[in-house]
């Protein structure tokens, strides 16, 4: 076989191994040598054809001369054309300059000359007087036909079909990736899944997958049903018939996946959910129809759908209404191929997506998808277990500790931790460094966080000191909440959009109290507060606080019953149906009486914050101050200005998954 790699030779064809061989190939011809013989076989015969054109003249010249001569030997009227050829006699040929210059000879064929006759019974009767009047054209013969330009009329009618089906197979390529795989346009309803089996090289294992130990337990017993059912249909059981991986973007289930094909000794066919969709009515059903037909051939295997909210979104909720739905088909079609009349045993299901809240319940019930495998973010120790790994191709400093740059990351998916390990080494290669030091890692975490500094920003010194005031009036009031997100550092050098920023390590909690929350919301608030009191006005520095501290309130009161007035009551949907509702949940009045809710406790921790700034007038000035001389401060120096925190961090305890209110943020000023 390396021989015959060796001798192949450019053009379509496959040489035989120097010396002979078994594995003898004969020539290949693609369909380009078609066209190339084609074209061969027109030049050819335009090449042999050496008969000159004939010279034109006309009538009078005929009359006058050739006539005379009794050079003719014959005239032939082209009756459709409107023309007539004359055929000279072979042994006056030479007597005609023009013909001599034209390249003819006396065994030239004829016609030599043509022109035209004008109308034809004019012309007839004109040339029998002449035939009366001149003895050397009495013997002289007209003949008259109709002449039929074959390859021409063959030409105008295949021309526009050929170009008909050239655009239509171009367009096909074009929208389908190539007509749907090998066999072109025609195979355009065919599955593009990726096989992968036991000869494919697939280096990813479970080993490769860090943290995720309770999904990742699920997913190896799916693969182990396959490797050896009998363990557990022996008992009666029956092999699960489908599992669905959700989670957040970036925390991993397509590495679950392709850890699972790395694992299992069974074929495993891969796609994406928007693979199934074209704009061709039809194209999607087909597509399911020939992927479980594949699939129960290789029985048993596993197929793999990324993204399946592509084609599984709940049906009757698309904005087409009265249209031909080829989504909706899709998923029609998959339903039945996945539990239909026909059993599918032997294939299992396997499906990814970080919108489960949106597809169809006839999608989710046991029996289609047995299982839902929740992804989600690391906590402390998987994200100390996903460093490992991706830190394993880096050459590390001394000074570089796993457990600290965990603690670094709370609310970090998989994907932000492998882009901070490979930020990290980027800026240390940037600074010509030999190994990557645990400020690289620090620097990475703050470029993915707050964007890239830009010191060449120009600034007044009027705004750099709002910007100065208003970030110490963030950590002033932070350090002084017991509740409120431990401050890291503060800093009014502008990153991306934000003039300055305030990094906070969220505390990892399984629940939130309405203290905590209002803590937050009044730490929130104190960059605005620190403005109003300091310079007697406000800004819009405050749009991005003003934001988060609404969205915040309003959530209070209407999704977790956090207001007296409203009462236990949620007006949250989790099956994401109001999406699709034109109402309110609520009256009118009720909805009245939630702005006035969600207003009070904006107010109330805002004038909390200003409290608390008037009480700690003179530290919040020190600490501003100091802001504006070195541009960037750290907790340290809080605890020098403001004094050591009575309360204990929360993150010190038990280490436990952050909530979705409390992701890392920063404080900035658009």
């Amino acid at each position: 076989m390396a021989n015959n790699n060796e001798n192949k030779k450019d053009g379509g064809f496959n040489f035989p191994p120097v010396g002979g061989g078994k594995n003898i190939k004969t020539p290949k011809l693609n369909g380009y040598w078609m066209y190339i013989i084609l074209a061969a076989i027109i030049i050819g015969f335009q090449f042999f054809n050496m008969n000159p054109d004939p010279v034109r003249t006309t009538w009078q010249e005929v009359k006058t001369k050739m006539l005379e001569k009794g050079d003719i030997e014959k005239i032939t009227v082209i009756e459709n054309k409107g023309q007539a050829y004359v055929y000279m006699k072979p042994d006056k040929i030479e007597n005609y300059s023009q013909l001599k210059s034209q390249g003819f000879k006396n065994s030239s064929p004829g016609p030599q000359f043509y022109f035209s006759p004008g109308p034809l019974e004019t012309f007839s009767s004109e040339f029998s007087e002449l035939q009366e009047k001149l003895p050397a054209a009495a013997d002289i013969q007209i003949d008259y036909d109709k002449e039929y330009d074959g390859w021409g009329n063959l030409f105008s009618i295949l021309f526009p079909i050929a170009l008909f089906v050239f655009i239509w197979v171009f367009f096909f390529r074009r929208m389908s990736k190539g007509g749907g795989g090998p066999g072109g346009v025609f195979n355009v309803g065919k599955s593009q899944a990726r096989l992968f089996d036991k000869d494919t090289n697939i280096k990813i294992t479970f080993k490769d997958v860090a943290g995720l130990a309770e999904a990742k337990q699920e997913v190896e017993e799916i693969v182990s049903f396959l490797k050896s059912p009998d363990k557990y249909t022996k008992l009666g059981g029956k092999i699960p018939k489908g599992a669905l991986l959700v989670g957040p973007p970036g925390t991993g289930k397509t590495l679950m996946a392709k850890a699972m094909a790395g694992e299992a000794n069974v074929p495993f066919f891969s796609m994406s959910g928007s693979d199934f969709v074209e704009m061709f009515v039809g194209v999607g059903a087909s597509r399911v129809r020939d992927l479980f037909k594949q699939a129960k051939e290789k029985a048993p295997c596993i197929i793999f759908i990324d993204e399946i909210d592509a084609i599984g979104r709940a049906r009757g909720k698309n904005p087409n209404m009265g249209s031909n739905d080829e989504r909706e088909n899709t998923l029609n079609q998959l339903l039945t191929e996945m539990d239909g009349f026909e059993t599918n045993s032997g294939v299992i299901i396997l499906a990814a997506t970080n919108r489960a809240d949106i597809l169809d319940s006839a999608l989710l019930r046991a029996g289609r998808f047995d299982r839902q495998i929740y992804v989600d973010l690391p906590e402390l120790k998987d994200r100390e277990e996903i460093f490992k790994v991706h830190l394993k191709p880096l050459k590390l400093a001394g000074d570089v500790d796993i457990p600290f740059l965990a603690k670094q990351t709370p609310g970090f998916s998989g994907a932000d931790i492998a882009n901070v390990s490979n930020e990290a080494a980027l800026i240390a290669a940037r600074k010509d460094k030999n190994e990557v030091e645990k400020q690289d890692f620090l620097d990475a975490i703050d470029r993915i966080v707050g964007g890239l500094e830009n010191r060449s920003k120009v600034i007044k010194v009027s705004e750099k000191k709002a910007i100065a005031y208003h970030e110490a009036g963030h950590a002033t009031v932070s350090w002084l909440l017991e509740h409120a997100h431990p401050l890291l550092k503060v800093t009014i050098v502008p990153r991306g959009k934000a003039l300055g920023a305030a990094w906070y390590l969220p505390q990892e909690r399984q629940i939130t109290t309405k203290d905590q929350l209002l803590d937050q919301m009044c730490s929130v608030l104190g960059g605005r507060a620190a403005e109003e009191l300091t310079f007697g006005q406000i800004s819009t520095g405050a749009q991005n606080d003003l934001e988060r501290a609404t969205k915040q309130a309003y959530a209070m009161v209407t999704i977790f019953g956090m207001s007296e007035k409203i009462g236990n009551l949620s007006y949250y949907d989790s099956t994401g149906q109001s999406d699709f509702s034109f109402t309110k949940p609520y009256s009118e009045k009720t909805a009245e009486l939630i702005d006035s809710e969600v207003k009070t406790l904006v107010e109330d921790a805002y004038n909390r914050a200003k409290e608390l700034l008037k009480t700690h007038q003179e530290q919040h000035h020190q600490v501003a101050e100091l802001l504006l001389e070195r541009e960037v401060i750290f907790s340290d120096d809080l605890e020098r200005i403001l004094g050591k925190r009575p309360w204990k961090d929360e993150e010190e305890a038990e280490e436990s998954k952050p909530t979705t209110e409390t992701e890392t943020e920063t404080e900035t000023n658009p």
